[in-house]
């Protein structure tokens, strides 16, 4: 079991240095919207936003170590290959947005609402990928615990999250909406 804790914990560390990574776009992403007259709203959702995935993180390591949770692989394998799709669907939208992509909600007015890319078959898929990566990251590990709580803390938060964005993008454009916000999680 050390070894896979191991492997496990590389696992985890590698999905904080790519949400570090995200975060570096997301800061150059909100100076060129600020720049462009865009509005930031729901701020202060963003700390709890923070907060829970930070949380998630952490739980995923707790969890499997101290509560010597197994990796089963009947179950660890699919759940690393559902991470990596959510992985690949994030950096999807990432990219469908462009300049407009960020971790917060910042609208800049006038910009057309995104259909591209995954935008064009679902209006909010990097909550998808949020909420799969909820889910698949801790039970690579069995850390069903840190799944499920952080589960139904993220559906409350997001329930907050995509009335704040829908709301700002009716708000942001005259064709009833940019989608400036990323759809994200920090």
């Amino acid at each position: 079991m050390t070894e896979h804790l191991t492997w496990y914990a590389i696992l985890v560390f590698a999905v904080a240095a790519e949400r570090a990574a995200e975060l570096l776009v997301a800061l150059r992403n909100a100076r060129w919207s600020l720049a462009r007259g865009g509005v930031e709203s729901g701020g202060g959702h963003y700390p709890a936003m923070v907060a829970l995935h930070t949380g998630l993180l952490a739980g995923c390591l707790f969890e499997a170590a101290l509560g010597e949770r197994p990796f089963i692989p009947a179950l660890g394998w699919p759940m690393l290959g559902a991470l990596l799709g959510a992985q690949a669907l994030r950096w999807w939208c990432v990219r469908a947005l462009g300049r407009q992509w960020n971790t917060r909600v910042i609208v800049v007015p006038g910009l057309p609402l995104a259909t591209g890319g995954p935008y064009g078959w679902i209006r909010h898929p990097n909550y998808v990928a949020v909420v799969a990566e909820g889910i698949a990251l801790p039970l690579v590990h069995t850390a069903w615990v840190t799944a499920l709580v952080f589960t139904v803390l993220n559906a409350l938060l997001l329930s907050v999250r995509i009335r704040c964005e829908e709301a700002a993008l009716s708000a942001g454009a005259p064709t009833g909406g940019g989608r400036a916000p990323a759809d994200v999680r920090p």
